[in-house]
């Protein structure tokens, strides 16, 4: 089990490494992106990602809900195929911010 870590390298970027799980998430880890602050856009990397399961796909999910309150337009970038599975099997797959490209 690897630790949750969100990085900012930028006020509009995030890094999250580690594994997202029920292990590893915690409330605060819901307001980790500070969605009041922010610009009118955010990009999420998950290229750094361990695993990830329905708590972590349950996280993203509330990171887009926050975003959507603050008309703030939310990318991930680098979807790693484990979550894509995830969101297929709980027919979410058809979010639009899970189809962005796997650069």
């Amino acid at each position: 089990m690897q630790k949750i870590e969100i990085l900012s390298p930028a006020k509009d970027q995030y890094i999250i490494k580690g594994d997202l799980t029920f292990s590893t998430i915690n409330k605060a880890s819901a307001k980790a992106l500070n969605f009041a602050q922010s610009p009118s856009s955010i990009n999420i990397d998950l290229q750094q990602l361990g695993k990830i399961d329905s708590a972590g796909l349950a996280l993203l999910i509330e990171w887009i809900k926050f975003a959507r309150a603050y008309q703030t337009q939310l990318r991930f970038d680098h979807i790693p195929a484990q979550l894509t599975a995830l969101a297929k099997l709980c027919d979410i797959s058809e979010i639009d911010l899970f189809n962005s490209k796997n650069n």
